[in-house]
C-alpha cells in the first residue's frame, strides 16, 4: 500500500514539474555587446523583443553620422555592424523606441555633464592602449569649494612610483569640454594610459594630473555681469587644494594648464590674466569663444549658451596683462591646435592672431577632423611631451 501511494506520489510530481516546464517562459537569448572583432568592425546588440525600432547614436564613431538602424534579429535581438573602426575609445547609446538607453551588456561607461554613455574600445592606437607598462593610478576626489558653497569633484592622476616616492612632481591642469564632466578626460580621453605611455617611453616627465569639473551649475548658464564661477573655484579652492594634498612642485617653471573647447576658453581666462603663475598653456579646438563669433552650435559638445557680449572685450579686459614683458619672460609654451572642419576654427585663428598682436608666439597646429575627441586624444599626446623640459 505504502509503495503504491509513493508511485502516485512520484507520478504526480513529474507531471506537475512537466507542466511548469512546458510552461515556463523560453530561456533568454545570451547577447554580447558590443563585440570588437579582429578586423576592427563593431557588432552593436540589444534585446529588445517589444520595440519598433531601435538607432545607435554615438557621434565620434566613424560610418556612424547621424545615427544607425539596428535589424531585428531572431529572438528579439537588434543588431548592428559598424567598420572597420580606427582604433580608439567611443561612446554610444541606443535609443529604443525613442527612449535613449545605455547598452544593458556593457558595464564600461564615460560621463558627460548630463548623461551617461557606453563605451567601447577598439584596441591597435600605440599612444593610447593598454600596454605593459608601469601604471599610475586616477583618484576621484571630492573637495569643498568656498567660491561656490558646495562640495565638488575632480579627477587626480598621479604617475607611476608617486606612492613609494617622496619626490615632488609638476602639475598640469586639464580642462573638459562642454558636453563633457571632470571624469571624461580619464574615460574616453584616456589621459592615465596616454600618460603612462608617454613616461614610460620617456618621451614625457612624469607629473601629476589634475582634471576638475568645469561646470558650476545643472543647466551650464552663466548669469550676465557675474564673473567666471568656475574661474573663481580654480584660483580660490582648487589650486590651493592640490597644493596641500599632493606633492607638486609650485612655482610657475612646473606648472601647466590646457583645456579642450569650453575647457580652452577657461584656460585663457584662468591663465592669462596670472601669467605669472603658468609656463604652459594649451589650447584644444576653442579660443576666446564669442569674441570671433560662432557663440553655440548644435550638439552635445557644444559650448554653453552665453548672453551676447557687452561692455569691453576680452582684449580691452586683458590689455595690462596681455601687454605686460615681464609676463612673457617666463612663459615658454602656448600651444593651439584645431582641425579643419571644427565650427570653432575661426575663433581659434583670431585668438593666435590677438595673441600675436601682443608680442606672444603661439604655436599652431592645424589637424584633420573635427570637434571631437579623435582628435583631442591626439592633442594631448602631442601637448605632453612638450611640458616641464
Amino acid at each position: 500500500m505504502k509503495s503504491n501511494r509513493l508511485t502516485t506520489i512520484s507520478a504526480a510530481s513529474f507531471a506537475i514539474a512537466a507542466l511548469a516546464f512546458a510552461q515556463a517562459p523560453a530561456p533568454r537569448p545570451q547577447v554580447t555587446s558590443p563585440e570588437v572583432q579582429t578586423d576592427r568592425h563593431i557588432v552593436f546588440r540589444i534585446l529588445a523583443p517589444q520595440a519598433e525600432t531601435v538607432k545607435l547614436s554615438g557621434g565620434d564613431i566613424p560610418g556612424n553620422g547621424s545615427g544607425t538602424p539596428l535589424t531585428k534579429g531572431e529572438k528579439g535581438v537588434w543588431e548592428a555592424t559598424l567598420g572597420p573602426v580606427d582604433p580608439g575609445a567611443y561612446r554610444y547609446t541606443f535609443n529604443v523606441n525613442g527612449v535613449t538607453v545605455i547598452d544593458p551588456r556593457n558595464p564600461s561607461i564615460s560621463e558627460s555633464n548630463s548623461n551617461v554613455w557606453s563605451l567601447v574600445y577598439v584596441p591597435g592606437s600605440d599612444f593610447e592602449d593598454t600596454k605593459d607598462v608601469p601604471h599610475g593610478a586616477v583618484a576621484s576626489v571630492t573637495y569643498s569649494s568656498k567660491a561656490l558653497g558646495k562640495f565638488r569633484r575632480m579627477h587626480v592622476y598621479t604617475p607611476p612610483g608617486y606612492e613609494t616616492s617622496t619626490s615632488k612632481y609638476p602639475v598640469f591642469y586639464l580642462l573638459h569640454g562642454a558636453g563633457d564632466s571632470d571624469e571624461a578626460w580619464t574615460s574616453v580621453g584616456r589621459a592615465g594610459f596616454i600618460l603612462d605611455n608617454l613616461i614610460a617611453a620617456k618621451k614625457a616627465k612624469p607629473m601629476v594630473v589634475v582634471m576638475p569639473a568645469g561646470h558650476t551649475r545643472m543647466d551650464n548658464s552663466r548669469l550676465p555681469g557675474v564673473a567666471d564661477e568656475f574661474v573663481q573655484d580654480f584660483h580660490s579652492d582648487i589650486m590651493p587644494y592640490v597644493e596641500q594634498h599632493y606633492r607638486v612642485l609650485t612655482d610657475r617653471s612646473n606648472r601647466a594648464i590646457a583645456g579642450l573647447s569650453m575647457g580652452g576658453n577657461q584656460t585663457l581666462n584662468i591663465a592669462m590674466p596670472h601669467l605669472d603663475k603658468f609656463a604652459y598653456i594649451g589650447v584644444f579646438s576653442s579660443g576666446l569663444i564669442g569674441e570671433f563669433g560662432a557663440l553655440r552650435r548644435p550638439g552635445a559638445d557644444a559650448p554653453p549658451a552665453q548672453p551676447p557680449p557687452t561692455g569691453p572685450s576680452w582684449e580691452q579686459r586683458n590689455i595690462a596683462a596681455l601687454d605686460d614683458a615681464n609676463f612673457k619672460k617666463g612663459l615658454k609654451l602656448v600651444w593651439f591646435s584645431t582641425g579643419k572642419d571644427d565650427f570653432l576654427l575661426k575663433t581659434t585663428l583670431g585668438t593666435v592672431d590677438l595673441l600675436k598682436s601682443h608680442g606672444f608666439k603661439p604655436v599652431y597646429l592645424e589637424s584633420a577632423g573635427g570637434h571631437t575627441w579623435l582628435n583631442w586624444r591626439d592633442y594631448l599626446d602631442e601637448f605632453a611631451p612638450l611640458l616641464f623640459q
